[in-house]
């Protein structure tokens, strides 16, 4: 069964959160599934590394999490209308990737989590699909043909699923929010059924 790698990373719950509406989504779709992967922190002064393992949530990812999916939905919180350290440093060691065309052709969307209703979602999802074209990957996002994506009154662009915490940083996402979120997974899902 191919795999949609739904890889994040996420430092209070929120994006974990919105990561599992994708991976409901997509496995929605007959034939596919999910593979949640997540990125370890960084630090600008390290004392000790990272344990292999995470002690709770998604596994951290391996090469062969992007050499084997089938699609890739990549998701961050917001720091300054862009993404967070953590997945910028994993997407800038993936030359080797790049350079072999681990993800030419793969379907590949974004999302986001931030605190505040224009707390730079977009231009965090738009920080995010720039490295997915010079991967080569098929970019797809919500098409307004979703009618919550009209309606929504918190998160949820054209660009990638999106969730705000507000000022409490409440994880849990809105059912807007959730839906728009799942009907992403099944995009890409779908697009790499065709794209098999």
């Amino acid at each position: 069964m191919p795999d949609i790698l739904v890889l994040y990373y996420s430092r209070n719950g929120s994006v974990a959160q919105l990561a599992r509406q994708i991976a409901r989504g997509i496995g929605e779709v007959p034939g596919m599934a999910a593979r949640l992967r997540t990125v370890p922190p960084v630090a600008p002064v390290t004392e000790t590394a990272a344990p292999p393992v995470p002690e709770t949530g998604a596994p951290y990812v391996e090469p062969a999490d992007l050499r084997e999916c089938a699609g890739l939905v990549l998701g961050s919180p917001t720091r300054f209308g862009n993404m967070a350290a953590p997945l910028k440093y994993f997407i800038d060691g993936l030359g080797a990737d790049w350079a072999s065309g681990t993800l030419v052709g793969k379907p590949a969307a974004v999302f986001t989590s931030t605190a505040t209703l224009h707390g730079g979602q977009e231009s965090t999802l738009l920080s995010m699909l720039l490295p997915l074209l010079h991967h080569g990957c098929v970019i797809a996002g919500i098409p307004f043909t979703e009618p919550l994506l009209n309606s929504t009154r918190s998160g949820g662009t054209p660009y990638g699923a999106s969730h705000v915490a507000g000022p409490s940083d409440d994880p849990q996402p809105s059912d807007e929010e959730a839906t728009l979120a799942r009907a992403l997974g099944r995009r890409i899902a779908a697009l790499a059924g065709k794209l098999a």
